[in-house]
C-alpha cells in the first residue's frame, strides 16, 4: 500500500523545462498539499530561483557551474540548501521525497531518475528514454527498492488510466495515439527543405525543443512504443500507432471482447501530470474541461512508415533488444542536436540513426555500465554519420 507523508513531500528533476513548469504551476495551486524537497535544472539559474522563491523549496541543484553566482545571488539569505556543478542533480535525486517528477530529457536523464527510484517511492517518469535506454534493468530496479512507476507522458498516462493490470489476459493490444507533428500531410520531398524552427512549431501541444522535434519525425512516437512494452508488459506485436490530428484521445486500450477503453482531454500535460501526482486519488487540475460537441470531428489514420521511417526503426530495435533501442536513442539525439545547428537536414536524422544501429548490431548490455558504455559508442558512431552527411 502506498503511504506518504502531509503535506506530500516532492521532489522535481528538470523544473525549468516544459514538464517540470506545467508541474510547478500545479504546485502553486495546491501549497498546502505538497512540500518541495528539491528542485533541479540544467543551466537556467534566473528561472530555478524563481521557482524555488515561490515554492521555498528546501534543495536546488543547477548542472551548470557557471550559473551558480547567479543562483546564490537571487537565493541570499534564505536557507535554502544550493548544489551546483556534476553532480549536483544527482545529489538531489537522493534527497527522500514521496513523489519525484523525472522530467530530465533525454539519456541525461536516466542516472538522475535510477537515484529517485533507489529511494522506493513513487516516480512520475517523463524521461522516456530511461526506459528506452535500459528498459528491462531500469525496472528491475525499481522492482528491488519497491518504487512505484507512474507514467506521465499523456499517451502512457492514458494507457494507465484504462489498462486492467489484474486481468492481463483479457487485454488485446494498447494503442498508441500520435498527432503526427506539424509535417504529417507533407512528402518527403517537402520535409527535406524544413527548418528547426518549422520542425518545432508542434500543432496542439507546447513541448520542449528536443521533443517537439522529435514530433515531427515521430521518432517521439517510436521511443513511446519502447518505452510502453517495458511499463505495461506488451510485445512488439502488441503495440499498435494510431495517427489522431486533434490529440483528444490520449490512447486506448483494446480487449479480447471487443471493447476499446480510451482517456479524452484537451491537449495539456497539467492533466496527466496531476493525475500522477495525486495518485491513487484526484486532484483539481486549471486544465479547460473537454467538450466534444465543440470539436465537432476527431478524425483517425494509420502512420505511413515510408514517410516516417522513425516508426519503422524503433519497430525494428524494439524487436531486436538488448543495445537496439539505447543505439537508436543515443544516435537520434545526436541527429537532432545536429539538425538543430543546421549541419544537417530534417530527413537525415533517421538515416543517421539507422546507419548507426546498422554498425552496432548484436550489442549486448547485460547491466547498467553496458548501457553507459554503449549510449557513448553510439554517440560517436552517429557523429561520424553526422560529418559524412553535413
Amino acid at each position: 500500500m502506498v503511504t506518504w507523508s502531509e503535506p506530500r513531500t516532492v521532489s522535481v528533476l528538470g523544473s525549468t523545462g516544459s514538464v517540470g513548469t506545467s508541474t510547478v504551476d500545479l504546485l502553486l495551486r495546491h501549497p498546502d498539499r505538497f512540500r518541495v524537497v528539491a528542485l533541479a535544472a540544467g543551466r537556467n539559474a534566473k528561472l530555478l530561483a524563481e521557482q524555488a522563491l515561490a515554492l521555498d523549496a528546501e534543495t536546488v541543484a543547477l548542472d551548470d557551474p557557471q550559473e551558480e553566482p547567479a543562483l546564490r545571488t537571487a537565493l541570499a539569505g534564505r536557507s535554502t540548501e544550493i548544489l551546483c556543478g556534476p553532480g549536483a542533480v544527482l545529489e538531489a535525486a537522493r534527497r527522500q521525497a514521496d513523489w519525484t517528477m523525472a522530467a530530465i530529457v533525454g539519456a541525461a536523464g536516466l542516472k538522475p531518475t535510477l537515484e529517485a527510484v533507489r529511494r522506493g517511492r513513487i516516480v512520475a517518469l517523463a524521461n522516456k528514454e530511461a526506459l528506452v535506454c535500459a528498459g528491462h534493468l531500469f525496472m528491475a530496479e525499481a522492482r528491488a527498492a519497491g518504487a512505484t512507476i507512474l507514467p506521465v507522458d499523456s499517451e502512457h498516462n492514458a494507457i494507465f488510466q484504462v489498462f486492467d493490470d489484474q486481468r492481463r489476459a483479457g487485454i488485446d493490444k494498447i494503442i498508441l495515439t500520435a498527432s503526427g507533428g506539424p509535417f504529417r500531410t507533407l512528402s518527403r520531398q517537402e520535409m527535406s527543405t524544413k527548418t528547426p524552427e518549422q520542425a518545432a512549431a508542434h500543432p496542439n501541444w507546447t513541448m520542449g525543443l528536443k521533443i517537439s522535434i522529435d514530433s515531427a519525425s515521430m521518432f517521439n512516437k517510436g521511443l513511446e512504443m519502447i518505452e510502453a512494452a517495458h511499463l505495461f508488459h506488451m510485445t512488439e506485436d502488441r503495440i499498435q500507432v494510431l495517427v489522431h490530428p486533434q490529440s483528444v484521445v490520449h490512447s486506448l486500450v483494446s480487449y479480447i471482447d471487443g471493447s476499446v477503453l480510451a482517456q479524452l482531454g484537451v491537449p495539456d500535460m497539467r492533466t496527466p501530470i496531476a493525475h500522477t501526482l495525486a495518485w491513487p486519488e484526484r486532484m483539481p487540475s486549471p486544465t479547460e474541461r473537454l467538450d466534444l460537441s465543440t470539436w465537432g470531428q476527431l478524425t483517425f489514420e494509420a502512420p505511413d512508415e515510408e514517410r516516417f521511417p522513425a516508426l519503422r526503426l524503433a519497430r525494428a530495435a524494439l524487436a531486436a533488444g538488448e543495445a537496439a533501442p539505447a543505439v537508436l536513442n543515443a544516435a537520434n539525439e545526436v541527429a537532432v542536436a545536429a539538425f538543430v545547428e543546421r549541419r544537417i537536414g530534417f530527413c537525415d536524422i533517421p538515416a543517421i540513426v539507422e546507419r548507426t544501429i546498422d554498425r552496432l548490431v548484436g550489442e549486448r548490455v547485460p547491466g547498467l555500465d553496458e548501457v553507459f558504455a554503449i549510449d557513448d559508442h553510439a554517440r560517436r558512431l552517429a557523429g561520424e554519420a553526422v560529418r559524412a552527411v553535413a
